[in-house]
């Protein structure tokens, strides 16, 4: 038996469990979200009902929901209006999840046919364009304009970053740099903003509500990391969605990166260069092949690791609690997913 392979089967164990209790402290409130984002479509137009029933109905990882919820329980009182937010966040994140998979020429996505592939691109990319106005119909509620205002700026960074990864597409000279700058806006900014407000609306300090941001940005960028390494390397039957889209669609993620940093003074440079820019099907396993060989994706996955560390290092700025307690429960689980891809990262 494999020691080291046992040590990280008891972590994930460990993890898991964690995982497990941190959502039962907010299972009341995160059932009530989860009722009120399916129940959404009922706002929409009869004619749109059913694409909206649809994307809405298939209840994802729901992490940034949880994370409102958290980071409310951690400075105060879980509040109606932390469940508001929960909704909302995951509302704009269904809808960029519509519109990705649209540009990714995505079939599956959580293990049925993406909107995509079910009604073609025309109706799907209104369905998120009325998904994310819906989105920012629903933050107007909101009393206090500020909270309306970091949605909206979450929302229109989500996009952004959306936009500059399509620029780069195939852009074998993006640093990593560009990259962290890409996945802080197109994914981190709703964790961010999920963990900024769910504090804010809590009244709490500055400090707090700054601390809770940066754990959100921190995780995100992480669980950005940890996507893009599956893309590369997972099981597309295990996972519930299309895998491969990022080699196809020329996107360098970080273990591309490092992988390219790797080969720049050698002989594959040239050859990985041109199965990078080529995106053929006939290339991705060379690539994965080389991912291991060269240690990138290692690399990657580390990097991943250091920034749930850092996140769980931001939590000191909070009370010690169940709800700050459960936060780091859901970093160590992210960092236990993690270490999986590459064991002994």
């Amino acid at each position: 038996m494999n020691p080291t392979k046992t040590r990280h089967s008891l972590l994930d164990a460990a993890a898991a469990v964690r995982f497990k209790r941190t959502f039962e402290l907010i299972n009341t409130h995160l059932y009530s979200a989860e009722e009120r984002i399916r129940a959404q479509a009922r706002a929409f137009d009869p004619a749109m009902e059913g694409y909206v029933s649809y994307v809405c109905g298939s209840a994802g990882k729901r992490l940034r929901p949880a994370l409102a919820l958290l980071a409310g329980g951690a400075t105060g009182k879980i509040s109606a209006s932390h469940v508001d937010l929960a909704v909302i966040v995951e509302l704009i994140h269904i809808a960029s999840l519509v519109h990705d998979d649209i540009m990714d020429g995505a079939d599956l996505r959580r293990d049925r046919p993406a909107a995509n592939a079910k009604w073609g691109n025309a109706i799907s990319v209104l369905l998120g364009d009325a998904l994310f106005a819906h989105a920012l119909r629903l933050a107007t509620n909101f009393p206090d304009i500020e909270v309306c205002r970091r949605i909206a700026d979450a929302t229109a960074e989500v996009c952004t970053g959306e936009i500059i990864q399509t620029q780069r597409r195939f852009d074998l000279k993006l640093t990593t740099s560009d990259y962290y700058r890409i996945v802080e806006m197109k994914t981190a900014a709703l964790f961010a903003v999920a963990g900024e407000l769910g504090a804010y609306l809590s009244e709490t300090t500055p400090e707090k509500i700054g601390a809770l941001k940066q754990f959100g940005l921190k995780l995100g960028v992480a669980y950005q990391i940890y996507d893009d390494c599956i893309d590369l390397v997972g099981d597309e039957a295990e996972i519930g969605k299309t895998l491969g889209s990022d080699l196809r669609k020329g996107k360098l993620t970080l273990p591309l990166i490092f992988l390219l940093q790797s080969v720049k003074r050698d002989g594959d440079h040239e050859a990985l260069s041109a199965l990078l820019l080529d995106g053929a099907e006939e290339g991705h396993a060379k690539i994965v092949a080389m991912l291991g060989e060269r240690g990138a994706l290692r690399q990657a996955v580390a990097e991943a690791v250091r920034l749930t560390d850092e996140a769980v290092g931001v939590l000191e700025h909070l009370d010690d609690n169940r709800f700050s307690a459960g936060l780091r429960g859901v970093a160590e689980y992210l960092k236990a997913l993690i270490r999986r891809v590459s064991p002994g990262s």
